[in-house]
């Protein structure tokens, strides 16, 4: 056995393939899934941004999730160290660890904001269950969310409330918390899934639905539309923000990397797609906009729920089902930086789950309150805090942490390394160093390009 494959005695170990399945899946599975792929899809054209976007998964996400996995199991170290040494493995610079640094940072400031719209789910399976929806219309459904986000206390109680769940799951560890809340979480959410894909054919329009999300119309397809789908699919799979490559350092070198990303990203984006048309079908049904933006769930939903019949249940079932799944991604973003404080620092799991909790704590409470009484703070380009977080890391820190694993893997890594951890044949392999070498550096640059202005 190699050097890179003895982990630190104190780092524990996925139990089997699908106990990291699951884990990772529901690192995938979140708010991206069924509060942003929703709302950016209505908002981008429908079957327009779907397509792009599962070219993107397949051309470019399934490749870079491979690779950051490659890196952490062949490290067994948080991304800092991993990236650290890799590059004195392959003789390489050591300033290589800034692009681990860069992940365990981009983590925590994207749970800053993140923490801010589970809070919002928690206060709506409330509402639902208190029958809040019940005959609400479009009017309505506003002004009870404009008057819930001019409110900060309650906003930063449900962030609390969110954060805390969270960090008791974190500072238990790899195998009693990490794993033991997604073998709980992970199934429940599947079965509300299928639930409210059953209950959207029944009373909703889904043959409408359908057409929306996959009758091809190519003349939508804008370079936005293309930046939009490709930022959207390094923030669904959680490529570039170091939970991956940490999750990865967990993994047993007996289990196929290429199988096991194929199986997450299946995963992944199956879920994304039936909530899709589970929303749209009720959308549609009642006459409502499918371009909502971000307050599809929060403003169109609720609309859709108070009129059919058991929404008020269903509508507390589908926040119950967002809340899970905001959750298992949540454990995900904060685990890279407590490896790196427990694997550097003389702090205990404990220890290192109260230093972070209590800074992103801090940013959500600023996050929260940028909706209210910081609204008229800009800070960069006009753009509030929240806004600036979402941009920031969905639209350049993860494409860059992408682009800098995918050049590291395809141009400094000792080739028998990468072939040695991949165990991909000749022919696949050969595919998936072009791809890394080649497709996804120029399609993340081209995007750069674009959002720069240098290619408008």
């Amino acid at each position: 056995m190699s050097q890179s494959a003895t982990p630190a005695a104190h780092r524990g170990a996925w139990r089997n393939r699908w106990t990291f399945v699951l884990a990772t899946a529901g690192s995938a599975i979140g708010l991206g899934n069924i509060w942003k792929f929703p709302y950016m899809t209505g908002a981008n054209g429908g079957s327009a941004f779907v397509l792009v976007y599962l070219l993107c998964i397949a051309l470019l996400g399934i490749p870079l999730m491979m690779c950051e996995i490659m890196l952490g199991r062949r490290a067994q170290r948080n991304p800092a160290d991993a990236m650290a040494y890799l590059a004195r493995e392959a003789n390489a610079s050591r300033q290589w660890r800034w692009v681990g640094l860069m992940g365990v940072l981009t983590g925590i400031l994207i749970l800053g904001f993140y923490s801010v719209i589970a809070g919002w789910v928690l206060d709506h399976i409330v509402r639902a269950a208190n029958g809040a929806f019940h005959g609400i219309d479009g009017a309505g459904a506003k002004l009870q969310f404009e008057i819930f986000l001019a409110k900060p206390l309650e906003l930063i109680f449900w962030h609390t409330l969110f954060l805390a769940v969270t960090m008791t799951v974190v500072s238990r560890g790899l195998n009693a918390g990490l794993e033991k809340a997604s073998n709980i979480m992970m199934p429940s959410l599947f079965a509300i899934v299928l639930l409210m894909v059953g209950y959207s054919m029944a009373v909703g329009n889904f043959a409408e639905s359908a057409r929306f999300m996959f009758s091809p119309n190519f003349v939508l397809i804008t370079p936005s539309v293309v930046l939009s789908a490709l930022g959207h699919a390094f923030f669904t799979l959680s490529i570039g923000m170091g939970s991956v490559m940490v999750y990865g350092s967990y993994l047993g070198r007996h289990i196929s990397i290429a199988r096991t990303t194929l199986y997450i990203a299946l995963t992944d984006t199956t879920i994304g797609l039936l909530v899709g048309l589970a929303i749209f079908s009720l959308v549609f049904a009642n006459g409502l906009a499918p371009a909502a933006g971000p307050g599809l769930i929060f403003q169109t939903l609720p609309i859709a729920f108070g009129v059919m019949p058991a929404g008020d249940i269903m509508g507390m079932l589908f926040f119950i089902l967002v809340a899970f799944a905001a959750w298992t991604s949540a454990i995900s973003l904060v685990e890279p930086a407590i490896a790196w404080i427990t694997e550097n620092f003389s702090f205990t799991r404990k220890q290192a789950t109260w230093v972070i909790g209590v800074t992103n704590w801090l940013l959500g409470a600023a996050v929260a309150l940028s909706f209210n009484l910081w609204a008229d703070i800009k800070l960069i380009a006009g753009l509030n805090l929240f806004d600036l977080l979402d941009k920031l890391t969905t639209n350049i820190l993860l494409p860059a942490g992408g682009l800098a694993m995918a050049l590291f893997a395809g141009y400094v890594m000792k080739t028998t390394h990468v072939a040695e951890e991949l165990g991909l044949g000749p022919r696949t392999y050969a595919l998936w160093r072009f791809a890394i070498r080649y497709v996804s550096p120029l399609a993340i640059l081209s995007i750069f390009a674009y959002l720069f202005g240098w290619l408008s």
